[in-house]
């Protein structure tokens, strides 16, 4: 492999709606394409933002998907940089989103530096972090 880069995940979500406005009104991800109908799906759908992209896809018809746990193998979060992490993360509050806290703060500092972590409607922990304190 020459050049390899992530082009894309791929979330499932029993919330389409919510997750749709969590992703673009929250985050900033433009909606490129809406599929109805797609492979016994309700949507499928490609969300953007630099160039990375997300593909959100309803169960197939009849399903309910499980929901997942921080504890399981595979995917745990996904990590997006933003200019300015105390503006995001007040954005954010003024749309109601569920962060998961730390010591009872949302912005909290790590060893590279601080980020928080805000979780999507279908349960997936998405972090931000910004320049400070690298």
């Amino acid at each position: 492999m020459k050049k390899s880069f992530v082009h894309h995940i791929c979330i499932q979500t029993n919330h389409y709606e919510k997750s749709i406005k969590f992703y673009t009104e929250g985050l900033g991800f433009k909606k490129v394409q809406e599929s109805q109908d797609f492979h016994e799906r309700a949507y499928n759908t490609w969300l953007q933002i630099g160039d990375f992209y997300i593909e959100l896809q309803t169960g197939k018809k009849g399903e309910q998907l499980r929901a997942g746990d921080a504890n399981n193998q595979g995917l745990a979060h996904f990590c997006l940089w933003v200019d300015n992490l105390t503006a995001e993360v007040a954005h954010l509050l003024q749309l109601q989103m569920q962060f998961k806290m730390k010591d009872g703060e949302y912005i909290y500092q790590v060893e590279n530096g601080a980020l928080c972590k805000v979780i999507a409607p279908e349960g997936t922990i998405v972090e931000l972090r910004d320049q400070r304190g690298m």
